[in-house]
């Protein structure tokens, strides 16, 4: 006799069922507009539910720890060799869990505790792992910041002039709120100035530099980490990639016994699928709607009144401040949300207001540009924000603009039901 009950989920376990189909509502009824999230095609979904979730696979192809892992050998190697041809390099590890271990997995291969790390500070646009004090990264390492200037974009020369007196180890250029192009070319000549290895992050740009609407940081960069969502458009996890064959060694070391055990295969499987699809024509058609998109969502926004940090966007973000404004963020956030438009709160250069409330927002155009989203839908939804944030205590507006943009959704479903 079988110990596993075959019932599909709505009769095996009714109680999660039923959370996940509130979540399919929800994310059938807003507008899904953080710029770290992005709607993955069924067929990511389905190799992430895949039978390698049984798989136990400790190690690398063609040298594992457990047997019968010819297949998720095959897998895996197919997932580095799609992310090799994607980004122009040698060599890729598509096992970290998250972009915040491909990070740590980098810090671990390349630094003692200790090393000092330049990166981009929290508050101006930086992540976690780039050297914030909560973070690991701001814990185990000497960690010192560069930010934007009053116009909201990097000053590379000041940058320059940080590092000459810092004299990092390791230089992180990568942001999570910045708006603009990355120079990667200028990073390079600031690491050589002052020996740094250069680590370029570039989770949220990563399916702009695949589809040339964003600069490669290769050749440049010593060693890129990237997420595997966001832009990317697939399941949730972490790449590490690079062109040096010692550093190669190291970051498999680090990532494998170093800081993550078994690889999840189901997950790497599901990365395989996403980065074919990335390696399809049509790809670039959707990154330039990524970008086209966001730049008239921040148009249309400013002509509303509204601020943008840095005067506009280079990628799929806008980075809106609320200084001239009577609420924070986070009351931006539950506005917004209560009309059917899912954003968040962020933090913005020197901004006076903690990070639980902040004093900026920040929209993505990368899922609704997936749904299919246009022109004509986001010169609305640029208007339904503005307008919601005109008159930000007006809740019967909020719920006329949610059934509105309601209506709007139901012709831009990514899922049926049966198959999200």
């Amino acid at each position: 006799m079988s110990f596993i009950h075959e019932e599909d989920l709505s009769v095996a376990d009714t109680e999660v069922f039923a959370i996940i189909q509130n979540e399919f509502e929800r994310q059938s009824t807003h507008l899904e507009m953080i710029a770290s999230e992005n709607f993955t095609s069924p067929a990511v979904m389905e190799a992430m539910g895949s039978i390698f979730t049984n798989k136990y696979a400790e190690g690398y192809p063609n040298k594992r720890y457990y047997g019968g892992c010819q297949f998720a050998d095959q897998v895996e190697q197919l997932a580095k060799d799609r992310l090799c041809k994607i980004f122009g390099c040698d060599y890729a590890n598509v096992q970290p869990h998250s972009g915040s271990q491909a990070n740590g997995a980098v810090y671990a291969a390349l630094l003692q505790a200790g090393d000092k790390i330049l990166g981009m500070d929290l508050r101006h646009g930086g992540h976690l792992t780039h050297g914030a004090k909560p973070s690991f990264s701001g814990k185990n390492y000497h960690s010192f910041t560069y930010g934007v200037e009053a116009d909201g974009r990097m000053d590379y020369e000041k940058i320059a002039q940080i590092a000459e007196i810092v004299k990092p180890k390791i230089i992180v250029c990568g942001a999570s709120a910045y708006t603009r192009e990355i120079d990667f070319k200028k990073f390079r000549t600031i690491a050589e100035r002052v020996g740094a290895i250069l680590f370029a992050d570039i989770a949220h740009i990563a399916g702009l530099v695949a589809a040339g609407e964003h600069m490669n940081p290769f050749p440049y960069a010593d060693v890129v980490t990237s997420t595997t969502h966001k832009t990317l458009r697939g399941p949730r996890g972490g790449v590490i990639m690079t062109n040096n064959e010692e550093i190669a060694k190291k970051i498999d070391s680090a990532i494998f016994p170093g800081i993550q055990g078994g690889p999840l295969v189901h997950v790497i499987a599901a990365k395989a699928v996403a980065f074919g699809e990335v390696l399809h024509p049509s790809w670039k058609e959707y990154a330039k709607a990524v970008k086209s998109n966001a730049k008239l969502l921040g148009e249309i926004m400013n002509q509303r009144g509204f601020q943008l940090i840095s005067g506009g966007t280079d990628n799929h973000m806008i980075l809106i401040s609320l200084m001239d404004k009577e609420f924070s963020g986070e009351e931006a956030s539950v506005a917004l949300e209560n009309a059917g438009i899912t954003v968040n709160k962020n933090s913005i250069p020197s901004d006076p207001r903690p990070a639980s409330s902040t004093s900026g927002i920040r929209i993505g155009s990368a899922a609704l540009t997936t749904l299919g989203m246009k022109e004509k839908e986001f010169t609305l939804i640029a208007h339904r924000i503005s307008d919601v944030l005109d008159d930000i205590q007006n809740i019967p507006l909020q719920m006329e603009i949610k059934a509105e943009l309601e209506t709007l959704l139901k012709g831009f479903r990514v899922y049926n039901y049966a198959t999200y």
